[in-house]
């Protein structure tokens, strides 16, 4: 079967769908990989995948650019023959679903997250709500990585129960992202991996970093993730320039092997109000065996089990914030490796990215005796 996948961005596909994508051309399937940028192109096509570029504007908000992507993914569906079609993302579940309808094609989906249009009330929000409703009945087959966001879009009648299903998120590739003794040295180092935006609570976490400092010399707060200069909401490189000046954040630009940073923390923090999935980062961090402090928040909560493998503090709060971190200043070595194991057990029993593909497998399967 020809099968495309599709995301905002190839660095996407590559990162978070490159096991799926092996699996599926070892089952026979012909994939062809579909988004706005040619940045990982050449990596893709290692794979044994075809690779397809689209016009897309990942934030923009223009009507007419939104109906040439729709266009543009029609003439690519058309052309390729594509059978069925897996979306990731907001843009591409929605327009690429619009297409596919027209072709009839199938659809699976993935609503990773509801950003912050599900957040705020206003005209945005509800026509954000308007096209997932017109687009997802017209799905095949949605998965969700929280129960909120599923149970959201069954109250709000934009799904079915009988077509959608939970998944664990993006899941995590535990041969790549493997068990490392947490570090025994007096001297602590905090990371944030996150894409640089207000709501990942960034500048929640350098001003609990400003004032913990004042008070433990052997601490280092480190940030780590792309600038983002398409959100109303970015971090700039300007405010980021000032902290590391003041020595409150040290900076670690932006990296494809992730991995190697967590294994040098100690701790992994995302006092994310956004409205996550189930954050990849927290993920990978789990598995690597580190500490969680994040928000008890509709997708990160699902990670950490509070006082256990971390701690959960209040969205949006810099005074809950700061105290889980002291809390995890104050814990023995004994404690910190005690929460170190408990993550990495909490994500091979509940994360496992082949719980993900397996998943993913038996849905295509049984679309495929349709087609």
């Amino acid at each position: 079967m020809k099968i495309s996948i599709t995301a905002n961005t190839s660095w996407y596909i590559y990162n978070f769908r490159r096991n799926t994508i092996l699996a599926l051309i070892k089952c026979g399937h012909e994939i062809v990989a579909v988004s706005s940028d040619l940045d990982y192109k050449e990596k893709l096509e290692a794979l044994g995948c075809k690779y397809v570029q689209i016009e897309m504007q990942r934030w923009g908000k223009n009507p007419f650019f939104d109906l040439k992507t729709i266009y543009g993914f029609y003439k690519i569906f058309k052309k390729e023959k594509i059978e069925l079609t897996l979306n990731f993302t907001p843009k591409n579940n929605i327009y690429a679903t619009y297409a596919a309808s027209l072709l009839n094609i199938k659809v699976i989906n993935n609503i990773a997250g509801l950003g912050v249009a599900f957040i705020e009330k206003n005209l945005f929000s509800k026509l954000v709500s308007f096209l997932y409703k017109t687009s997802q009945r017209k799905a095949d087959h949605i998965f969700f990585q929280n129960n909120d966001d599923k149970q959201l879009f069954i109250n709000l009648g934009i799904v079915r129960s009988e077509n959608c299903d939970r998944l664990p998120g993006s899941g995590v590739d535990l041969s790549r992202f493997e068990y490392t003794a947490i570090s025994t040295s007096k001297n602590i180092r905090f990371l944030l991996v996150a894409r640089l935006i207000a709501e990942k609570g960034v500048r929640l976490y350098a001003d609990a970093a400003k004032e913990l400092k004042k008070r433990y010399p052997n601490l280092e707060f480190c940030l780590l993730g792309p600038l983002d200069t398409c959100s109303a909401s970015a971090i700039g490189l300007d405010e980021i320039e000032a902290w590391q000046n003041q020595d409150i954040v040290n900076y670690l630009g932006f990296t494809d092997h992730v991995e190697n940073e967590l294994k040098n923390s100690d701790c992994i923090v995302l006092p994310s109000y956004y409205r996550e999935g189930v954050p990849k980062s927290l993920l990978e961090a789990a598995a690597i065996g580190r500490p969680i402090i994040t928000t008890d928040n509709v997708g990160c909560k699902e990670v950490v089990d509070d006082g256990i493998n971390g701690f959960l503090c209040e969205p949006r709060s810099m005074i809950s914030l700061m105290d889980c971190l002291e809390k995890f200043i104050l814990l023995s070595p004994f404690e910190k490796e005690k929460m170190s194991l408990k993550s990495r057990e909490k994500v091979q029993k509940e994360f496992d990215e082949k719980i993900v593909i397996d998943k993913y497998m038996d849905v295509i399967e049984n679309l495929a005796k349709h087609i």
